[in-house]
Protein backbone atom coordinates (compact mmCIF):
# COMPACT_ATOMS: atom_id res chain seq x y z
CA UNK A 1 0.00 0.00 0.00
CA UNK A 2 1.34 3.41 -0.99
CA UNK A 3 1.36 6.25 1.53
CA UNK A 4 0.30 9.52 -0.13
CA UNK A 5 -0.15 12.92 1.49
CA UNK A 6 -3.62 14.32 0.80
CA UNK A 7 -4.15 18.09 0.98
CA UNK A 8 -7.86 18.81 0.36
CA UNK A 9 -7.23 22.55 0.16
CA UNK A 10 -9.64 25.45 0.40
CA UNK A 11 -13.10 26.30 -0.92
CA UNK A 12 -14.45 23.39 -2.95
CA UNK A 13 -11.31 21.40 -2.18
CA UNK A 14 -12.95 19.22 0.46
CA UNK A 15 -15.87 18.35 -1.82
CA UNK A 16 -13.83 17.40 -4.87
CA UNK A 17 -11.29 15.55 -2.74
CA UNK A 18 -14.03 13.40 -1.23
CA UNK A 19 -15.29 12.65 -4.73
CA UNK A 20 -11.85 11.62 -5.96
CA UNK A 21 -10.97 9.44 -2.97
CA UNK A 22 -14.36 7.72 -3.23
CA UNK A 23 -13.76 6.90 -6.90
CA UNK A 24 -10.20 5.68 -6.29
CA UNK A 25 -11.37 3.45 -3.46
CA UNK A 26 -14.10 1.99 -5.67
CA UNK A 27 -11.53 1.28 -8.39
CA UNK A 28 -9.28 -0.57 -5.96
CA UNK A 29 -6.40 1.89 -5.74
CA UNK A 30 -3.90 0.63 -3.17
CA UNK A 31 -3.39 3.88 -1.27
CA UNK A 32 -3.13 4.96 2.35
CA UNK A 33 -4.09 8.64 2.57
CA UNK A 34 -2.26 10.87 5.06
CA UNK A 35 -4.36 14.03 5.29
CA UNK A 36 -2.64 17.36 5.91
CA UNK A 37 -3.58 21.01 5.49
CA UNK A 38 -2.24 24.02 3.61
CA UNK A 39 -3.53 27.34 2.31
CA UNK A 40 -6.11 29.63 3.88
CA UNK A 41 -7.64 26.95 6.11
CA UNK A 42 -4.24 26.09 7.54
CA UNK A 43 -3.45 29.78 8.04
CA UNK A 44 -6.69 30.34 9.97
CA UNK A 45 -6.01 27.30 12.15
CA UNK A 46 -2.28 27.60 12.75
CA UNK A 47 -1.14 31.03 11.53
CA UNK A 48 0.91 29.34 8.82
CA UNK A 49 -0.37 28.63 5.27
CA UNK A 50 2.21 25.86 4.91
CA UNK A 51 2.50 24.13 8.30
CA UNK A 52 5.72 22.34 9.17
CA UNK A 53 3.95 19.00 9.68
CA UNK A 54 2.62 19.18 6.11
CA UNK A 55 6.14 19.76 4.78
CA UNK A 56 7.47 16.93 6.96
CA UNK A 57 4.81 14.53 5.68
CA UNK A 58 5.62 15.29 2.04
CA UNK A 59 9.31 15.06 2.82
CA UNK A 60 8.79 11.59 4.31
CA UNK A 61 6.39 10.11 1.75
CA UNK A 62 7.50 12.09 -1.37
CA UNK A 63 4.08 12.14 -3.08
CA UNK A 64 1.09 14.43 -2.54
CA UNK A 65 -2.33 14.97 -4.07
CA UNK A 66 -3.49 18.54 -3.56
CA UNK A 67 -6.77 20.37 -4.07
CA UNK A 68 -7.01 24.09 -4.86
CA UNK A 69 -5.43 26.47 -2.33
CA UNK A 70 -6.11 30.07 -1.44
CA UNK A 71 -2.97 32.00 -0.50
CA UNK A 72 -3.90 34.27 2.44
CA UNK A 73 -3.24 37.97 1.98
CA UNK A 74 -0.42 39.24 4.15
CA UNK A 75 0.92 35.81 5.05
CA UNK A 76 4.37 36.40 3.59
CA UNK A 77 3.86 33.74 0.91
CA UNK A 78 3.62 34.77 -2.74
CA UNK A 79 2.07 31.35 -3.37
CA UNK A 80 1.85 28.16 -1.33
CA UNK A 81 1.91 26.23 -4.60
CA UNK A 82 5.16 27.90 -5.65
CA UNK A 83 6.64 27.34 -2.19
CA UNK A 84 5.93 23.60 -2.40
CA UNK A 85 7.38 23.32 -5.90
CA UNK A 86 10.54 25.12 -4.87
CA UNK A 87 10.92 23.28 -1.55
CA UNK A 88 10.91 19.87 -3.23
CA UNK A 89 12.48 20.98 -6.53
CA UNK A 90 9.48 19.85 -8.56
CA UNK A 91 10.95 21.19 -11.76
CA UNK A 92 8.57 19.51 -14.24
CA UNK A 93 5.05 20.90 -14.41
CA UNK A 94 3.21 18.46 -16.68
CA UNK A 95 -0.18 19.43 -18.14
CA UNK A 96 -1.92 17.05 -20.58
CA UNK A 97 -4.70 18.40 -22.82
CA UNK A 98 -6.82 15.76 -24.49
CA UNK A 99 -10.14 16.08 -26.29
CA UNK A 100 -12.91 14.59 -24.14
CA UNK A 101 -16.20 13.06 -25.30
CA UNK A 102 -19.24 15.35 -25.07
CA UNK A 103 -17.23 18.37 -23.88
CA UNK A 104 -18.12 21.42 -25.97
CA UNK A 105 -15.12 22.55 -27.99
CA UNK A 106 -14.48 23.32 -31.67
CA UNK A 107 -11.33 21.18 -31.41
CA UNK A 108 -11.90 17.42 -31.53
CA UNK A 109 -8.38 16.13 -32.10
CA UNK A 110 -6.26 17.66 -29.34
CA UNK A 111 -3.77 15.31 -27.69
CA UNK A 112 -0.77 17.22 -26.35
CA UNK A 113 1.27 17.15 -23.16
CA UNK A 114 2.98 20.36 -22.06
CA UNK A 115 6.16 20.35 -19.95
CA UNK A 116 6.82 23.64 -18.17
CA UNK A 117 10.04 24.37 -16.31
CA UNK A 118 8.79 25.02 -12.81
CA UNK A 119 11.60 26.63 -10.83
CA UNK A 120 13.20 29.42 -12.89
CA UNK A 121 12.37 32.16 -15.41
CA UNK A 122 10.59 35.30 -14.30
CA UNK A 123 8.60 33.44 -11.65
CA UNK A 124 11.48 33.30 -9.18
CA UNK A 125 10.30 36.77 -8.13
CA UNK A 126 13.58 38.69 -8.40
CA UNK A 127 12.07 42.16 -8.73
CA UNK A 128 13.19 45.57 -7.56
CA UNK A 129 12.38 49.26 -7.78
CA UNK A 130 14.87 51.55 -9.46
CA UNK A 131 14.79 55.14 -8.24
CA UNK A 132 14.77 57.61 -11.13
CA UNK A 133 13.77 60.82 -9.48
CA UNK A 134 10.55 62.60 -8.55
CA UNK A 135 7.32 61.37 -10.16
CA UNK A 136 9.07 58.51 -11.97
CA UNK A 137 8.61 54.84 -11.20
CA UNK A 138 10.85 52.19 -12.68
CA UNK A 139 10.75 48.50 -11.80
CA UNK A 140 12.85 45.60 -13.03
CA UNK A 141 12.52 41.83 -12.95
CA UNK A 142 15.25 39.27 -13.52
CA UNK A 143 14.60 36.01 -15.40
CA UNK A 144 17.00 33.19 -14.55
CA UNK A 145 17.67 30.31 -16.96
CA UNK A 146 20.44 27.80 -16.22
CA UNK A 147 21.87 25.04 -18.35
CA UNK A 148 21.32 22.46 -15.61
CA UNK A 149 17.62 23.21 -15.11
CA UNK A 150 17.04 23.44 -18.86
CA UNK A 151 18.60 20.02 -19.39
CA UNK A 152 16.38 18.49 -16.72
CA UNK A 153 13.08 19.73 -18.13
CA UNK A 154 13.95 19.06 -21.78
CA UNK A 155 15.21 15.56 -20.97
CA UNK A 156 12.04 14.92 -18.94
CA UNK A 157 9.95 15.83 -21.99
CA UNK A 158 11.95 13.54 -24.28
CA UNK A 159 11.86 10.67 -21.78
CA UNK A 160 8.10 11.04 -21.52
CA UNK A 161 7.81 11.00 -25.30
CA UNK A 162 9.99 7.88 -25.49
CA UNK A 163 8.15 5.99 -22.76
CA UNK A 164 4.70 6.87 -24.09
CA UNK A 165 5.44 6.32 -27.79
CA UNK A 166 5.03 9.99 -28.65
CA UNK A 167 6.51 11.06 -31.96
CA UNK A 168 7.50 14.72 -31.59
CA UNK A 169 8.81 17.25 -29.08
CA UNK A 170 8.23 20.97 -29.73
CA UNK A 171 10.43 23.42 -27.80
CA UNK A 172 8.89 26.88 -27.36
CA UNK A 173 11.12 29.93 -26.90
CA UNK A 174 11.70 33.60 -27.73
CA UNK A 175 15.37 33.29 -28.63
CA UNK A 176 15.02 35.77 -31.48
CA UNK A 177 14.68 38.52 -28.85
CA UNK A 178 15.73 37.04 -25.50
CA UNK A 179 18.96 35.67 -26.90
CA UNK A 180 20.73 34.83 -23.63
CA UNK A 181 17.93 33.35 -21.49
CA UNK A 182 15.62 31.54 -23.89
CA UNK A 183 18.57 31.37 -26.26
CA UNK A 184 20.30 29.14 -23.71
CA UNK A 185 17.12 27.09 -23.32
CA UNK A 186 16.98 26.53 -27.08
CA UNK A 187 20.68 25.66 -27.28
CA UNK A 188 20.29 23.05 -24.55
CA UNK A 189 17.15 21.68 -26.20
CA UNK A 190 18.93 21.11 -29.48
CA UNK A 191 21.77 19.26 -27.75
CA UNK A 192 19.42 17.03 -25.75
CA UNK A 193 17.39 16.28 -28.90
CA UNK A 194 20.48 14.70 -30.45
CA UNK A 195 20.26 11.96 -27.80
CA UNK A 196 16.81 10.96 -29.09
CA UNK A 197 17.14 10.60 -32.88
CA UNK A 198 13.96 8.50 -33.03
CA UNK A 199 11.85 11.47 -31.86
CA UNK A 200 11.16 14.42 -34.15
CA UNK A 201 12.28 17.77 -32.73
CA UNK A 202 11.22 21.29 -33.63
CA UNK A 203 11.54 24.73 -32.06
CA UNK A 204 8.72 27.27 -32.21
CA UNK A 205 8.74 30.97 -31.27
CA UNK A 206 6.17 31.54 -28.53
CA UNK A 207 3.90 34.01 -30.34
CA UNK A 208 3.70 31.72 -33.36
CA UNK A 209 3.05 28.81 -31.01
CA UNK A 210 0.02 30.54 -29.51
CA UNK A 211 -1.40 31.12 -32.98
CA UNK A 212 -0.68 27.60 -34.19
CA UNK A 213 -2.31 26.06 -31.12
CA UNK A 214 -5.65 27.64 -32.00
CA UNK A 215 -5.34 27.05 -35.75
CA UNK A 216 -4.28 23.39 -35.75
CA UNK A 217 -3.57 22.01 -32.27
CA UNK A 218 -3.36 18.45 -33.59
CA UNK A 219 0.13 19.18 -34.95
CA UNK A 220 1.56 19.22 -31.40
CA UNK A 221 2.43 16.20 -29.34
CA UNK A 222 4.84 16.88 -26.45
CA UNK A 223 5.66 20.55 -25.82
CA UNK A 224 8.43 21.85 -23.56
CA UNK A 225 9.08 25.45 -22.56
CA UNK A 226 10.17 27.88 -19.86
CA UNK A 227 8.18 28.88 -16.78
CA UNK A 228 6.24 31.97 -17.92
CA UNK A 229 5.54 30.70 -21.44
CA UNK A 230 4.49 27.36 -19.98
CA UNK A 231 2.07 28.97 -17.56
CA UNK A 232 0.30 30.78 -20.41
CA UNK A 233 0.38 27.99 -22.99
CA UNK A 234 -0.77 25.27 -20.59
CA UNK A 235 -3.89 27.30 -19.77
CA UNK A 236 -4.42 27.86 -23.49
CA UNK A 237 -4.15 24.12 -24.07
CA UNK A 238 -6.71 23.49 -21.33
CA UNK A 239 -9.02 26.01 -22.98
CA UNK A 240 -8.89 24.02 -26.21
CA UNK A 241 -10.44 21.00 -24.51
CA UNK A 242 -12.93 22.59 -22.12
CA UNK A 243 -11.02 24.58 -19.50
CA UNK A 244 -9.10 24.16 -16.27
CA UNK A 245 -11.97 22.20 -14.76
CA UNK A 246 -11.33 19.17 -16.99
CA UNK A 247 -7.53 18.94 -17.11
CA UNK A 248 -5.07 17.48 -14.63
CA UNK A 249 -1.57 18.53 -13.62
CA UNK A 250 1.56 17.04 -12.11
CA UNK A 251 4.67 18.58 -10.57
CA UNK A 252 7.52 16.08 -10.62
CA UNK A 253 11.13 16.25 -9.49
CA UNK A 254 13.90 13.69 -9.21
CA UNK A 255 12.53 12.10 -6.04
CA UNK A 256 9.20 13.77 -5.20
CA UNK A 257 5.91 14.54 -6.92
CA UNK A 258 2.78 16.58 -6.31
CA UNK A 259 -0.43 16.19 -8.30
CA UNK A 260 -2.99 18.97 -8.21
CA UNK A 261 -6.05 20.71 -9.57
CA UNK A 262 -4.83 24.01 -11.03
CA UNK A 263 -8.20 25.79 -10.96
CA UNK A 264 -9.27 28.11 -8.17
CA UNK A 265 -10.92 27.28 -4.87
CA UNK A 266 -14.31 28.71 -6.02
CA UNK A 267 -15.60 29.89 -2.62
CA UNK A 268 -18.84 31.10 -4.24
CA UNK A 269 -20.08 27.54 -4.84
CA UNK A 270 -18.87 25.86 -1.64
CA UNK A 271 -21.50 23.53 -0.19
CA UNK A 272 -23.77 23.66 -3.25
CA UNK A 273 -22.78 20.19 -4.48
CA UNK A 274 -22.01 21.47 -7.98
CA UNK A 275 -18.19 21.53 -7.91
CA UNK A 276 -16.63 19.67 -10.82
CA UNK A 277 -14.07 17.11 -9.53
CA UNK A 278 -12.70 16.17 -12.97
CA UNK A 279 -9.47 18.20 -12.82
CA UNK A 280 -8.40 16.67 -9.51
CA UNK A 281 -9.59 13.28 -10.72
CA UNK A 282 -7.46 13.43 -13.87
CA UNK A 283 -4.55 14.59 -11.70
CA UNK A 284 -5.07 11.53 -9.52
CA UNK A 285 -4.88 9.31 -12.62
CA UNK A 286 -1.47 10.82 -13.38
CA UNK A 287 -0.55 10.00 -9.80
CA UNK A 288 -1.70 6.39 -10.16
CA UNK A 289 0.41 6.02 -13.28
CA UNK A 290 3.37 7.52 -11.43
CA UNK A 291 3.10 4.87 -8.68
CA UNK A 292 2.64 2.04 -11.22
CA UNK A 293 -1.06 1.48 -10.65
CA UNK A 294 -1.68 2.03 -14.35
CA UNK A 295 -4.51 -0.43 -14.80
CA UNK A 296 -6.50 1.21 -12.01
CA UNK A 297 -5.96 4.56 -13.73
CA UNK A 298 -7.11 3.19 -17.08
CA UNK A 299 -10.24 1.65 -15.54
CA UNK A 300 -11.19 5.00 -14.01
CA UNK A 301 -10.46 6.86 -17.26
CA UNK A 302 -12.81 4.56 -19.18
CA UNK A 303 -15.48 5.08 -16.52
CA UNK A 304 -15.12 8.88 -16.83
CA UNK A 305 -15.49 8.72 -20.61
CA UNK A 306 -18.56 6.53 -20.26
CA UNK A 307 -20.06 8.98 -17.78
CA UNK A 308 -19.40 11.91 -20.12
CA UNK A 309 -21.53 10.31 -22.82
CA UNK A 310 -24.53 11.05 -20.58
CA UNK A 311 -23.08 14.39 -19.49
CA UNK A 312 -26.41 16.19 -19.13
CA UNK A 313 -27.70 13.73 -16.57
CA UNK A 314 -24.65 13.17 -14.42
CA UNK A 315 -22.20 16.05 -14.84
CA UNK A 316 -22.00 19.44 -13.18
CA UNK A 317 -23.37 22.66 -14.73
CA UNK A 318 -19.96 24.13 -15.63
CA UNK A 319 -19.63 21.60 -18.46
CA UNK A 320 -23.26 21.68 -19.55
CA UNK A 321 -24.78 19.07 -17.29
CA UNK A 322 -27.71 19.15 -14.92
CA UNK A 323 -26.13 16.91 -12.32
CA UNK A 324 -24.13 17.42 -9.14
CA UNK A 325 -20.80 16.46 -7.65
CA UNK A 326 -22.57 13.51 -6.08
CA UNK A 327 -24.26 12.27 -9.28
CA UNK A 328 -20.99 12.47 -11.19
CA UNK A 329 -19.13 10.59 -8.45
CA UNK A 330 -21.75 7.87 -8.27
CA UNK A 331 -21.93 7.50 -12.06
CA UNK A 332 -18.17 7.07 -12.37
CA UNK A 333 -18.21 4.52 -9.54
CA UNK A 334 -21.05 2.63 -11.23
CA UNK A 335 -19.15 2.61 -14.54
CA UNK A 336 -15.94 1.20 -13.10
Amino acid sequence: MKNIVLIPGDGIGQEITESVTTILEKAGADINWIEKSAGLKAYEETGNPLPEDTIEAIDEHRIALKGPLTTPVGSGFRSVNVALRQKFNLYSNIRPAHTLPSIDSPFRDVDMVLFRENTQGLYIGKEKWIEEGENKRHSEAIAVVTEEASKKIVRAAFEYAKQNERKKVSLVHKANILKLTTGLFLEVGRKVAEEYPEIEFEDVIVDNMAMQMVIRPSQFDVVVTTNLFGDILSDLASGLVGGLGVTGAANIGDDAAMFEAVHGSAPDIVGKNIANPMALLFSSLMMLEHIDQKQVAENIRKAIYKTLVEKKVYCTPDIGGEGTTSTFTQAVCDNI
